[in-house]
């Protein structure tokens, strides 16, 4: 699932039309148990630096918002995996073993499931509907770090594992982030010819020869890389354009490792059109009264 697709172009986001602009009055960022280097603090004091927002840190979302009926969550989130990645999402009444799994994960929330693949924009819906109604606005951004890997089905006719969904709530999936942008060709070469000989998928194996060169899981440099897909989110719900065609620019949308590493670590920084953006959304944030942003 981490292998590239063609890039959608997108119109650019024009200077100048803050007027049509959604600037949310505060921002919540939610934490991943599942990823203990991911500082979700240092993300939100990017945001706010960048943009002039006013960020508050909470716990894991379904943690925060989930408290009720467990078992109907879970049955909710199961019923929103995907089970054809070469068909649109087809719903289905999720296995009993599914929904158990997926209460466990709820019980536990530091776990990780890498393996299993869910259809963004019902799994976001899922989570909107667990939203209180004074927090159900677009004064209010919602963006949560998230371990499970989702999904949209594109016109190339199969599903593509997203580093970030868009949306209302906007979720950056920190396994996405490993598994959706494609690592080095040779990477696959090597995990091909070792499958082979091994009879298994040796992961780990596989990436040695290329360590470094692509993010892997609990890796230090992912508090970075987030600031960029927190501020991709942040930017769409903003503006509605989330991207960028400058390959140097945090909201460039990277379909390899190698062209994540370089906008978002390489670079680390806005393009000139995206930098004028920022300043003009941040003077705005911040002529705001301060109880006005609290």
């Amino acid at each position: 699932m981490g292998r590239p697709r063609k890039p959608s172009k997108t119109p650019p986001v024009t200077p100048g039309v803050g007027a049509d602009w959604d600037i949310p009055r505060i921002a919540y960022l939610y934490r991943d148990s599942s990823s203990p280097d991911l500082e979700v603090d240092s993300v939100a004091g990017y945001i706010h630096e960048t943009l002039g927002i006013s960020c508050t840190v909470r716990g894991d979302f379904l943690v925060h918002h989930g408290a009720g009926d467990s078992e109907s969550l879970a049955r909710r989130i199961a019923a929103t995996r995907v089970r054809n990645i070469m068909r649109p999402f087809d719903p289905m009444e999720p296995a009993y073993g599914e929904v158990q799994f997926e209460l466990r994960l709820l019980e536990e929330p530091s776990k990780r499931v890498p393996a299993i693949l869910y259809d963004a924009y019902r799994y976001t819906g899922v989570m909107r509907g667990l939203l209180p109604s004074g927090e159900r606005s677009l004064r209010v951004l919602h963006i949560a770090f998230e371990h499970r890997i989702l999904g949209t089905f594109d016109e190339d006719g199969r599903y593509h594992a997203r580093a970030v969904v868009c949306g209302y709530p906007s979720v950056v999936s920190t396994s996405g982030i490993v598994e959706a942008p494609a690592k080095p060709e040779g990477y696959y070469r090597v995990k091909a010819q070792l499958s082979v000989a091994l009879g298994a998928i040796p992961f780990d194996a596989a990436k040695e020869p290329f360590k470094g060169q692509f993010i892997d899981y609990d890796d230090p440099r992912l508090t970075e890389v987030a600031k960029g897909y927190a501020l991709q989110a942040t930017v769409y719900h903003i503006t509605k354009d989330a991207f960028c065609d400058d390959p140097r620019c945090r909201l460039f949308n990277a379909h390899w490792q190698s062209e994540l590493m370089r906008a978002q670590l390489e670079s680390g920084g806005l393009c000139p059109r995206h930098r004028k953006i920022a300043a003009e959304i941040s003077a705005s944030a911040r002529r705001r009264p301060v109880a006005a942003r609290r």
